[in-house]
Order: structure tokens, then C-alpha cells, then sequence
């Protein structure tokens, strides 16, 4: 009976520890980082479904589909091994992508990057985002694999207020490399343990953050089946409920 009750106090003091434990963890929050596009702003899908349908009108193009296909693995190619002494900028990447793209279907139709920078500075927001800025009980940091100025004219668009920005051009690094991450501990001043990242790609950012032993929110507006072992929330907001 003596030792049955041993048994239950141990496991009752247990669980006190690990539910202490894990407010601690809560608490120890300090920060969140942000991706920006797909996450804060919309990304640029339907710039670049009008642009794969000017190509398919003035070129040589049976479906539609292998314009997106081609666009995006050439684009993929470059981007994963753009890192370190190759790095080149996201603008530089989708423009000779795109120049690839229109030499590959025999299209003449001319600056559609434009098209695409156009959206990169003033992208439509989500509804929920500048009440995340606003309300947030911690400091918001951008974490984006995108080039500077374009972000920040983003930004500065919609009258955003992060307590810093880190970007890939800045880091010479692409999410879900180390680098960014990296660049944004470091400069913040915050470790791993104090800071969760938020972002709309399972890859770039949950995988990415993982890297670096940060804690990430997978942000699922659309309702997709979620990965097992992937937190995720569905709005920005869900996430002050994260930090205890």
C-alpha cells in the first residue's frame, strides 16, 4: 500500500515538474520572428499567373503548366545554390529565370519582371496583420527570404513597425539555410529558446527554423493538411497564446 502510494506521489510531483517546465519555456519567450511574404502580405501567385499567361499567348506553349513548371524549377535551381561568396539577389534570380523562361517557350513578351518587382513593394496585406503589429505583447522581427530595399519599401507601404528586419540579402543566405536565422539571433541578441518564428512555409520556415533549434508556428490560412509534428495556428493572433 506504502509503495503504492510512493508511486503516486512520484508521479503526481512529475507531472508538477513538467508542467513547470513548460511554463518556464513559455515564459522565456522573448520575440517573435516573421517571414513577410505569404505570412504578412500576399505572395506573388497571381502576378505570376498573369505573367505565365502573357508567355503562353505570345509564345510557343501547348499547356499553360509547363510555363509554371520550367519557370519554377529553373528559379529553385538557382535560389538553393545561391549562398555565401555565390549568393545573388532574389530580383537578379527571377529576372534570369524568367529571361530563361521566355527563351524556353519563344515568348518576345518584354519586362514582365517588372510586373513582379511591382508587387515585391506594394503587396496586399492581410487583414489580420497590422493587428498583429499593433498588438503584440513581444517585439516583431521580419525574417525574409527576399532582397532589402524591396521589403522594407513593403514595410514602410503599409505602416508596419518591426522591432528590426533580417533578410536574405542581408544574410547572404536563403530558409531555409542556416544563414538567416543566424543573422537574426545574432543581431537581436536572443538565443534559440527565446524566440518563435512564424511563417507560411512547412519548408522554409518550420524546417528552417528547426535548423537552428528555434520553436516555429506553421501558419495555415487555407486549411491544408497539417504534417505531423508541425505546430500550427491559423491566424497571426493564435500565436500570444503560444507564449504562455
Amino acid at each position: 500500500m506504502r509503495c503504492n502510494e510512493n508511486k503516486t506521489d512520484f508521479i503526481k510531483w512529475l507531472i508538477i515538474d513538467i508542467i513547470s517546465l513548460e511554463r518556464q519555456k513559455k515564459m522565456s519567450i522573448k520575440a517573435f520572428f516573421v517571414d513577410f511574404y505569404g505570412t504578412i502580405v500576399h505572395e506573388d501567385g497571381e502576378v505570376i499567373k498573369k505573367i505565365t499567361d502573357i508567355i503562353c499567348k505570345s509564345g510557343r506553349v501547348e499547356d499553360p503548366s509547363e510555363v509554371d513548371t520550367f519557370w519554377w524549377k529553373d528559379f529553385q535551381t538557382m535560389f538553393m545554390n545561391s549562398f555565401g561568396e555565390s549568393f545573388e539577389t532574389q530580383r537578379v534570380l527571377e529576372e534570369r529565370s524568367l529571361v530563361h523562361t521566355l527563351e524556353r517557350f519563344g515568348s518576345d513578351a518584354k519586362e514582365l519582371s517588372n510586373m513582379m518587382f511591382a508587387h515585391w513593394v506594394k503587396p496586399p496585406i492581410f487583414e489580420d496583420s497590422k493587428e498583429f503589429f499593433e498588438k503584440s505583447p513581444l517585439p516583431v522581427y521580419v525574417v525574409s527570404n527576399i532582397d532589402t530595399s524591396d521589403v522594407l519599401q513593403a514595410i514602410a507601404y503599409h505602416d508596419l513597425h518591426p522591432a528590426g528586419v533580417f533578410t536574405s540579402e542581408d544574410a547572404k543566405s536563403y530558409k531555409p539555410g542556416k544563414g538567416l536565422f543566424e543573422l537574426a539571433l545574432s543581431s537581436s541578441g536572443l538565443s534559440p529558446d527565446e524566440v518563435i518564428h512564424i511563417g507560411d512555409s512547412v519548408s522554409s520556415d518550420v524546417h528552417g527554423a528547426a535548423k537552428v533549434g528555434i520553436r516555429a508556428l506553421w501558419l495555415n490560412r487555407f486549411g491544408k493538411s497539417i504534417p505531423e509534428g508541425v505546430e500550427s495556428i491559423t491566424r497571426l493572433s493564435e500565436a500570444f497564446d503560444r507564449i504562455g
